[in-house]
C-alpha cells in the first residue's frame, strides 16, 4: 500500500455551496488525524498544469470557511487535460504534464471534488497511475451513484425562496409568472422547488409537454377563479413541437440556458393574450452560504475521502446510500446521469396536488 505523506485537493466544474466545507473537513482530518501535508490545487486541474499556482493548506487556511459559498481553491469547467484548449486554439492531450506535476509536487493521492465531467477526468487520471479519490458535487443532483449531492439542498432553498416571493407578486397582479431554473438535463431542481414553492405548472426534461396543454390548464384555472399561474421551467427541457415562432424567436429542439423560460413565456402569452413575466434565476442558484444539510453532508464526504486514502482504496468516490456515507468505483459513478422518474413518487405527489406537467 502506498505510504501517504502528502495529498492534494482540487475542485472542478461549476461552483456550489459546500465545496469549502469539504476542503475544510479533508484538511482537518488529514492534518489532525494523519499528520499529512495537504496541497490545494488552484482552479481545477489547471493547478496541476501550472503547479506554481498550487499551495499548501494548513489549519489556519480553512478556519472560518465552513459557511462560505464557492471554493477557496477556485474552479473551472474548461480545464480537461485530455482535451485542453491551447492559446493557439488547438486542442491537445496534456495529461502527461498532469502526471509529471503530481510527482513534482510530491502528491501521493488526490481528492477530486466535482460532478460527472470532473469525475470522468479523475477516472482517466487514475488509469495513468495517479491515486485518486472522488467526491461528488453538483447542484443538479444528477449523479446516479449517490442519493444526493451537496449543493442541491442549498440551491433548492434558493429557488423555493424565489418562487415564494414571485407567488405574492403573481397573485397581486393576476399574472402568469415563469421561473427558469438550472439542472442541465435533469429536472430535480424544477420538480422539488416547484412542489415546495406551490407552483402550478412544472416543466422538466423527462416529461414531454405541449404549449396547448399549458394554456388549457391556465384557462381552467381562470375559469375556476384563479387569476394567476406560476410555471417553473427546467433549463434543459426539449422544446415542444407546437412552439412556433413568437416575436422573432425561432423554435429550438433544445433551448440554451436562459432562453427556455423566455421562449415558453412568449408562447403562453401569445396564445392566452395574458400578461406574462419571466424570471431566470441563473447563477444565483450556485451562490450563498450552504444549508445545514449541505454543510453536514460536505463534512462527512471530506472525512470519508481522507479515510479512503488512509486505507488505500483509490479509484473510488464517496457517496450517500441509505443515508450512510459509502463508496463506489468512480467508473460506476460516471456516464449515466440520474433523471426524474416520470412515474415515480415525486411526480405522483405533484400530480395528486393539482400540478400540471403540460403533458395532458
Amino acid at each position: 500500500m502506498t505510504k501517504v505523506k502528502t495529498i492534494g485537493i482540487s475542485t472542478g466544474g461549476g461552483d456550489c455551496p459546500g465545496l469549502n466545507a469539504v476542503i475544510r473537513a479533508a484538511v482537518k482530518s488529514a492534518v489532525l488525524k494523519h499528520n499529512w501535508k495537504v496541497i490545494g490545487i488552484q482552479d481545477g486541474f489547471d493547478g496541476l498544469i501550472w503547479p506554481e499556482k498550487s499551495r499548501e493548506l494548513q489549519l489556519k487556511d480553512v478556519s472560518g470557511i465552513l459557511p462560505r459559498g464557492g471554493t477557496i481553491l477556485g474552479t473551472t469547467n474548461r480545464g480537461d487535460p485530455f482535451h485542453y484548449k491551447m492559446p493557439d486554439g488547438s486542442v491537445q492531450d496534456i495529461s502527461d504534464k498532469i502526471v509529471a506535476n503530481v510527482k513534482k509536487l510530491g502528491i501521493d493521492a488526490l481528492i477530486v471534488i466535482g460532478g460527472d465531467g470532473t469525475q470522468k477526468i479523475a477516472f482517466e487520471l487514475q488509469k495513468l497511475g495517479i491515486n485518486v479519490v472522488g467526491v461528488p458535487k453538483t447542484i443538479d443532483n444528477d449523479l446516479s451513484a449517490t442519493e444526493v449531492t451537496f449543493g442541491f439542498d442549498t440551491a433548492l432553498h434558493t429557488v423555493t425562496d424565489a418562487v415564494d416571493k414571485i407567488h405574492t407578486t403573481a397573485e397581486s397582479h393576476h399574472r402568469i409568472m415563469v421561473v427558469e431554473v438550472m439542472g442541465r438535463d435533469a429536472g430535480w431542481i424544477a420538480l422539488e422547488s416547484g412542489i415546495a414553492g406551490g407552483a402550478h405548472v412544472i416543466l422538466i426534461p423527462e416529461i414531454k409537454f405541449t404549449i396547448a396543454n399549458i394554456c388549457k390548464f391556465v384557462e381552467q384555472r381562470e375559469t375556476s377563479g384563479k387569476r394567476f399561474t406560476i410555471v417553473v421551467v427546467a433549463e434543459g427541457i426539449s422544446m415542444p413541437e407546437d412552439l412556433d415562432v413568437y416575436h422573432g424567436k425561432e423554435r429550438r429542439a433544445n433551448a440554451r440556458s436562459g432562453s427556455a423560460g423566455n421562449l415558453i413565456g412568449d408562447a403562453i402569452g401569445h396564445i392566452t393574450k395574458r400578461e406574462v413575466r419571466v424570471t431566470v434565476l441563473g447563477h444565483i442558484q450556485r451562490g450563498g452560504s450552504p444549508s445545514p444539510f449541505d454543510r453536514i453532508l460536505s463534512t462527512r464526504f471530506g472525512v470519508a475521502a481522507v479515510d479512503l486514502i488512509s486505507t488505500g482504496d483509490f479509484g473510488r468516490m464517496v457517496c450517500l446510500i441509505n443515508s450512510s456515507v459509502e463508496s463506489c468505483d468512480i467508473s460506476d459513478a460516471v456516464g449515466q446521469i440520474k433523471l426524474v422518474d416520470p412515474k415515480g413518487d415525486m411526480v405522483h405527489t405533484a400530480r395528486s396536488t393539482g400540478v400540471s406537467f403540460g403533458d395532458k
